[in-house]
């Protein structure tokens, strides 16, 4: 999904201690220890925050109602707790801010200056021809080398460092999929490896780590980083369950159709569920639709 940009514990912490407890606390130098399953400890095993003075990494509530705002900020509905907005717009004051990043694929708007400063970093197929996601027409950034990846989060990596500037609590890396569009250019490892280096450069600027779609990836959660899910339609494609084996109730689902969103409400009750419009528009549109549970 496109933003308007361009388009673990019981605690909800991660901080200075060296490990993931029953108070939700992960060390800026350990490692996550606790329960793969999201609860209580949160994602086990995965390499915590990296040294950056960031400061304690607070996690998203868990069953918290959500909105999803990345086509465009508006004041939140009555009861939100929770709001994912595009890295352009301002964080809502007083509640849990994550920030829509696209991390692996580059915005429309901004195709003319990466075919300028960053043409090295475009993937490309045989002929030379950038490769494009044609649903949302977007290039895909190269994560197949170290280099490449490396020369990449010098880009990105600021994108995240700037929400934690202005204020978000969490950020979520789009397009974790890429390499599923990529003309078997790219593997899962590709970028699984950028990935865990985003998650890092959150958890050293303290924010939380999103894992976004991507379902395959689910049981490489330790090696991606991340401390939690937004899922796009997960009840429509019967994934909650596979979502929640690493994060247990720490995720964010956007539902597109109503008959969907209320069995995800039904089926679903300890997770966060919106239903949205497919452009996420805000309050004023034709289009929009929003409802929560």
């Amino acid at each position: 999904m496109i933003g308007s940009g361009g388009m673990i514990g019981s605690g909800g912490m991660i901080g200075s201690g060296g490990m993931i407890g029953s108070g939700g606390m992960i060390g800026s130098g350990g490692r996550g220890g606790g329960s793969p399953a999201g609860g209580a400890g949160g994602v086990g095993g995965r390499p915590a925050a990296g040294g950056g003075g960031g400061g304690a990494v607070k996690l998203p509530p868990a069953n918290a109602k959500f909105d999803y705002q990345i086509g465009g900020a508006y004041p939140p509905p009555a009861g939100v707790t929770v709001v994912s907005r595009d890295r352009g717009d301002a964080p809502a004051a007083g509640l849990y801010n994550i920030c829509y990043v696209n991390g692996f694929q580059i915005q429309t708007g901004d195709a003319n200056s990466w075919l300028g400063s960053h043409a090295d970093l475009i993937l490309r197929d045989a002929g030379g021809q950038p490769v494009i996601d044609a649903n949302w027409d977007e290039m895909l950034m190269d994560t197949s080398t170290a280099a490449k990846r490396e020369a990449l989060l010098q880009i990105v990596g600021p994108w995240i460092d700037g929400c934690a500037a202005r204020g978000f609590d969490a950020v979520e890396i789009d397009n974790l999929d890429s390499y599923s569009r990529s003309k078997g250019l790219l593997v899962q490892d590709d970028n699984v490896a950028f990935m865990s280096a985003l998650s890092a450069r959150a958890h050293a600027a303290g924010l939380a780590a999103g894992q976004k779609n991507a379902s395959e990836l689910v049981p490489r959660a330790a090696s991606l980083g991340t401390d939690f899910a937004v899922t796009e339609e997960c009840q429509h494609y019967g994934e909650c369950d596979v979502y929640r084996q690493a994060y247990g109730t720490r995720i964010f689902d956007i539902e597109y159709e109503r008959r969907y969103f209320d069995s995800a409400c039904s089926a679903e009750p300890d997770l966060s569920v919106v239903l949205r419009d497919l452009d996420v528009t805000p309050p004023g549109s034709s289009s929009y639709v929003f409802d929560a549970c």
